[in-house]
């Protein structure tokens, strides 16, 4: 998954089945943006099959980002064109509500290529979504920290006040809630 930590956006989720291992997967928070971008038509190329799933700003607020993220992870799973009969899942807890035999794997977008491939594709979907939401709301930069919880991102925040595409949840200090 993408997108638990930042201010701003939705969290997005990959599921990916890999024939092949292909050459420089790891996890998408150590490689570079050109790097993940070119990965990024690989994987899409040479996956078996793969699906991206997001859960929304929305979705966020009224179920927590933990129970979010793990609705992202099921609808990526659920939107495989080839059924998974197992799933690999990068970090220590099992998503509620999965409907395939599964495993955690701590650091598994280091060990797993499919989980790196699936960070892959979750990160750089995640960055160009927020790239179209810079558009909307160029106020606040969303290019150039996608959402995260910058100093730029705070100084844009309490400049111009919070957008729909922002977690009120996340925010309740500086919006005295």
């Amino acid at each position: 998954e993408a997108g638990r930590g930042p201010l701003a956006g939705p969290v997005c989720a990959a599921a990916v089945i890999l024939a092949e291992e292909i050459e420089g997967l790891n996890d998408s928070k150590k490689l570079s943006e050109k790097k993940r971008e070119a990965l990024f038509d690989e994987i899409k190329e040479k996956a078996l099959s793969y699906s991206i799933a997001f859960a929304s700003v929305e979705e966020i607020e009224e179920h927590n980002i933990l129970n979010a993220t793990y609705l992202a992870m099921n609808r990526a799973v659920e939107g495989l064109n080839i059924k998974a009969d197992f799933a690999l899942i990068d970090g220590n807890r099992v998503p509620t509500d999965i409907k395939v035999p599964c495993k955690t794997v701590i650091k598994g977008d280091a060990l797993s290529c499919s989980i790196a491939a699936a960070s892959i594709l979750a990160k750089v979907t995640r960055d160009r979504l927020m790239l179209k939401e810079d558009k909307k709301y160029p106020q606040y930069n969303f290019k150039k920290h996608k959402g995260y919880g910058t100093k730029l991102h705070y100084e844009m925040i309490a400049e111009h006040g919070i957008c729909p595409e922002h977690r009120r949840s996340f925010l309740k200090k500086i919006l005295g809630e």
